[in-house]
């Protein structure tokens, strides 16, 4: 990670003071309150937990008002924070079919036990500016909120029953740690998903989108997405039993892709898969798309060179604050550098105009 280098102490001073007055804005202007923003900027919010690891809306509202709205750099500040948290055990893993879904919709199967739950969306709203919220902010009420208070059964699980999809991966293997363990190849799937929940949502919906207009022949449908409340146990070795220690709000897309079959498998659908923290759609539907893009080769499937099917390309340059650290480096001192591309320039320079007069004078 490049970070900045040192240089006069009090230039750097002023530059901090200009900072937070630019951040602060107008004085006669009310202040932005973290709980505002957590409220607010909700999905703001989710994006900077869910790139920068850290489940907390408290601290990645206080993030987003630190960087003034940039949100790759409130993730940096959560991912610094994060280093600091001593690790005191791990959880359970989250039983997602119990969740109590906010928002629950499939693309496969109109007609579902549970029902669809169409939830907080902008899919259904016209892309026109509502002047309503400039003058006063009033918002009409929800006459209701739709939820599942009961565990509704995963979509994919009415093809399973037919033996029409395959079976979910299953590995009992403890998953390698991104957060603490540097990126390695090869990585297993366990891997790449980490490294896909923690990456840039735009980069990660391009890759998505490069693997719609055909650059993997991966067509998919959403089998389900789900938004809502699960709950996080943790295992009491005192206790014998493992205890609620709270709750996280979590988006899980599952896609439904097609497969021609293989040598050992017949054909079927298969499985692209995203888990996010909040409610960042977008970004669970895409984390599901380059998944399913990324197992070509377990699946005995032909790479035909999408960058979407390369690990190494797409988990190398999936996170925003690896990229921003190595791409704002070089906006530091670089004088002795540039010096010395100066100097051989300029050598080059000279070398190549006394060949044209010994040209010109033969």
């Amino acid at each position: 990670m490049y970070v900045a280098v040192k240089g006069g102490e009090r230039a750097i001073e002023n530059a901090h003071a200009w900072l937070a007055e630019e951040r602060r804005g107008d004085a006669t202007v009310t202040e932005l309150s973290v709980v505002q923003i957590r409220e607010q900027l909700s999905l703001a919010v989710n994006r900077v937990m869910a790139e920068g690891s850290l489940y907390d809306p408290d601290l990645a509202a206080l993030a987003i008002k630190q960087a003034r709205g940039d949100l790759i750099e409130a993730i940096f500040l959560i991912r610094a924070y994060r280093t600091t948290l001593p690790r005191f055990g791990s959880s359970e893993p989250v039983d997602t079919g119990s969740m109590e879904c906010d928002r629950r919709i499939s693309a496969t199967f109109k007609d579902l036990p549970g029902g669809q739950i169409l939830g907080p969306t902008f899919d259904y709203t016209h892309r026109l500016l509502d002047f309503k919220l400039a003058a006063d902010g009033e918002v009409t009420e929800a006459p209701t909120r739709a939820t599942s208070a009961t565990p509704v059964p995963h979509v994919t699980d009415f093809l399973n029953r037919e033996g029409l999809i395959e079976e979910a991966p299953h590995d009992d293997t403890e998953p390698p740690d991104l957060t603490r363990e540097p990126l390695e190849m090869p990585a297993n799937r366990a891997l790449r998903l980490q490294a896909l929940t923690r990456s840039d949502e735009g980069f990660t919906l391009g890759l998505a989108y490069s693997t719609q207009r055909g650059y993997a022949r991966n067509h998919a449908f959403v089998g389900e997405l789900r938004i809502g409340a699960v709950a996080v146990e943790m295992d009491i070795p005192e206790l014998g039993f493992s205890i609620d220690i709270g709750e996280v709000t979590l988006t899980e897309c599952e896609t439904v892709n097609q497969f021609k079959g293989s040598k050992t498998e017949p054909p079927q659908f298969t499985r692209g898969y995203g888990l996010v923290f909040g409610q960042s759609e977008r970004k669970a539907i895409s984390m599901a798309l380059v998944d399913r893009a990324l197992r070509w080769e377990e699946l005995g499937e032909d790479n035909v060179g999408a960058p979407a099917q390369d690990t190494e390309f797409v988990l190398y340059h999936a996170d925003n604050i690896q990229a921003t650290g190595f791409l704002e480096h070089i906006k530091l001192p670089h004088y002795v550098d540039f010096q010395s591309e100066l100097e051989l320039v300029r050598k080059l320079r000279r070398e190549a105009g006394a060949d044209q007069v010994r040209e010109a004078a033969e």
